[in-house]
């Protein structure tokens, strides 16, 4: 039985829902598919795009070493309507420090 029909008790009204192998014949050929053309090609357009936003958060992220005895500045997340470092809005810090590695 399909999940559709098991949860709501009906079949589900899509020609590409969960149906069995013998119903494909009933809605057509054709219809089925083209149906699943379609989503095969939506598919791989999914992928492709999935796969062009990786390729650009790839590029900004980057291994970053630290030396004994350097000094950073850390970046902070401000809160929205929270006082944080004496600060509120736009002109509370991005970055506090510096702060020296020690280890």
């Amino acid at each position: 039985m399909a999940p559709y029909k098991t949860l709501y008790g009906r079949r589900c009204q899509s020609s590409v829902g969960w149906f069995e192998l013998g119903e494909a014949r009933l809605l057509g050929t054709d219809l089925v598919k083209d149906a699943l053309d379609k989503v095969k090609i939506i598919q791989d357009r999914l992928r492709t795009a999935q796969s062009r936003k990786k390729s650009y958060a790839d590029r900004k992220v980057c291994d970053v070493t630290f030396m004994v005895g350097e000094r950073v500045l850390l970046r902070v997340s401000p809160l929205k309507s929270v006082r944080r470092f004496g600060k509120k809005g736009k002109l509370s810090p991005r970055l506090i420090g510096p702060f020296e590695i020690i280890d």
